[in-house]
């Protein structure tokens, strides 16, 4: 499989647990508020980690680390996805996988052969606005839907979450983000963060223009994000704000 990035320990991609993170490269999305987009744009470019060493690290490492979560990029584009799971699982580490959820057949398959112990889905949008932002040329949200709809039905551990953008996300599609994911386990709302690396300020301006994207992007403000909490916590009770420290009341 082909590894771009790799985080050997981390106390903040795997809930609970000491873990740590592989990167893949490559998206079939194009978010414009991606804060990786040398691995969605340019993979090749960046460097690339053989699996030997990843499991040379893991075999060292198994009394301090318990998990390891599997990102991106989208890892579910990877072919050789389910044979590295296998790998990772026979060493007796638990599995989390992020994903966009585009792709709910591979997803049901891991989940089912109880490759999975954690997926984290990104929700983009509201099914409505979804591509929107996802910026596919043949999107189909019935792929969305699906995966969804699979993880609540709870066959694994599992959290929804959303990178909101103020210029993307108002309090109308959070009442229809409520409605749609009602009863989910947990949801994550993630707010914005600026960086050089966010994937529309690495594509052309007049490329952004064409696929009428503002000319910067921002995020919302305390006391929105606090309403949004507010707004959907009736909906979904474990509702909470991540990654942002000045939110920690919203916990």
């Amino acid at each position: 499989m082909e590894i771009h990035g790799f985080i050997k320990t981390t106390l903040l991609d795997y809930p609970g647990h000491v873990a740590a993170t592989v990167f893949t490269g490559g998206c079939n999305f194009r978010c414009p508020f991606c804060h990786n987009s040398d691995l969605v744009l340019q993979p090749h470019s960046g460097p690339f980690i053989s699996e030997d060493d990843i499991f040379t690290h893991l075999k060292k490492r198994g009394k301090i680390l318990d998990g390891v979560c599997i990102s991106g990029g989208e890892p579910t584009l990877e072919a050789d996805l389910e044979d590295f799971i296998k790998k990772i699982r026979a060493l007796g580490y638990k599995v989390k996988l992020d994903t966009n959820g585009y792709f709910p057949d591979t997803l049901a398959r891991l989940c089912e052969q109880g490759l999975l112990d954690y997926v984290a889905m990104d929700i983009k949008h509201t099914p409505e606005k979804y591509n929107t932002v996802c910026g596919m040329k043949h999107f189909d949200i019935s792929r969305i839907l699906s995966s969804v709809s699979y993880l609540k039905e709870r066959c694994v551990s599992y959290e929804f979450r959303t990178t909101l953008v103020r210029e993307f996300h108002d309090k109308e599609d959070m009442q229809r983000l409520g409605e749609w994911l009602c009863g989910a386990n947990a949801y994550y709302l993630q707010p914005y963060k600026e960086s050089e690396n966010v994937l529309m300020y690495q594509i052309p301006f007049s490329q952004n223009q064409a696929a009428h994207l503002p000319e910067k992007l921002h995020a919302h403000d305390r006391e929105t994000l606090i309403s949004f909490v507010n707004l959907l916590k009736p909906m979904i009770s474990n509702t909470a704000i991540r990654g942002d420290d000045s939110c920690e009341s919203c916990l």
